[in-house]
């Protein structure tokens, strides 16, 4: 199921597109046929779990990894046929993981980055964009770690970039930092700049995305905004519930429950893919009483497109 695949508009150009890309290391195959397009001034999600072809794909959109099969266009360019020192002056590549020198400052690692690129605003104006005035004279090793992740993204701004890779930005941050690298990130897309953003956070790309495309064993699954894919399911709700011993409850009778749409089996329970909350949740409560159990847990909430991508692949997004 791939939805939502409207192309670039006639006389634009996509700031990334790829068509039949395909990359294998020895016999397994990261990258199986993979087509894909990103709109300039969008911010786009690419979503799936750990081995689905995600970091490889972006690897070869930033030109440090080359696919063995498939057409590559970043920014209307295509790496090793032109001036591949100006294409990358034009792109903003932020590393999930980034290692510093601890024992510069925040303006000296800026600065040492600014120095690679032949464009981009100064040290000190970078690092008022990403809000770390009070940091400008600190070690690197005595940020905390999302000082460290402002200070990785605003490494990825020294040249004003067209186009910013963002891999997994938020991974082990607390609340209030992600919401902080979330600002950031509308800034630059305010400005008119294109993101291809990598997150295993669904309410982050449900937040932050135009469009977003599934990928699983280096194939695009789904595609669309966050809203069209989660319409797919047809739902509204999922109610997930275990049982506390006792007695049991047989999937056929969960399938028959009035407003389910689909029954799946997890670990310690059941997840119920439902038109209606309240429709179904008064129906399972009868069930459970009249099979002589009870509940150890329910929980209720909106379809997500975790949701979706379990009822793709059967996997979650983080196995």
């Amino acid at each position: 199921m791939v939805s939502g695949t409207m192309t670039t508009q006639p006389g634009q150009t996509a700031a990334v597109a790829c068509h039949g890309l395909a990359k294998r290391y020895g016999s397994v195959i990261a990258v199986n046929g993979l087509d894909l397009e990103v709109r300039r001034g969008e911010c786009f999600g690419l979503l799936g779990p750990n081995g689905a072809g995600k970091t490889t794909t972006v690897e070869i959109l930033e030109g440090l990894t080359k696919p063995d099969a498939g057409v590559v266009e970043v920014l209307g360019e295509r790496w090793g046929q032109g001036d591949d020192r100006a294409l990358r002056d034009r792109l903003g590549i932020q590393l999930q993981e980034t290692r510093f020198y601890d024992k510069y400052s925040v303006r000296e690692t800026i600065q040492l980055f600014r120095s690679f690129y032949r464009r981009g605003p100064t040290p000190d104006e970078v690092i008022r964009r990403v809000q770390l005035e009070e940091k400008r004279d600190a070690w690197v090793v005595k940020l905390s770690g999302g000082q460290k992740q402002r200070l990785s993204v605003a490494c990825a701004l020294v040249n004003d970039p067209d186009l910013l890779f963002l891999d997994e930005p938020t991974t082990g941050l607390d609340p209030q930092s992600r919401r902080q690298l979330w600002e950031l990130i509308d800034d630059y897309r305010s400005g008119g700049g294109t993101i291809l953003l990598t997150t295993h956070y669904m309410d982050e790309a449900e937040r932050l995305c135009d469009r977003v495309a599934i990928v699983d064993h280096g194939r695009v699954i789904a595609l669309g905004t966050p809203a069209e894919l989660i319409a797919t399911l047809g739902i509204e709700h999922v109610v997930e519930f275990s049982l506390d011993g006792g007695g049991s409850l047989e999937q056929p009778a969960l399938e028959a429950l009035p407003s389910v749409r689909r029954v799946r089996r997890e670990t310690t329970g059941w997840a119920l893919h439902v038109e209606a909350a309240h429709v179904a949740v008064p129906a399972l409560l009868a069930a459970v009483e009249s099979g002589g159990t009870g509940l150890a847990s329910l929980t209720t909430h909106h379809a997500t497109l975790e949701d979706l991508f379990v009822h793709l692949t059967g996997r979650t997004l983080r196995d």
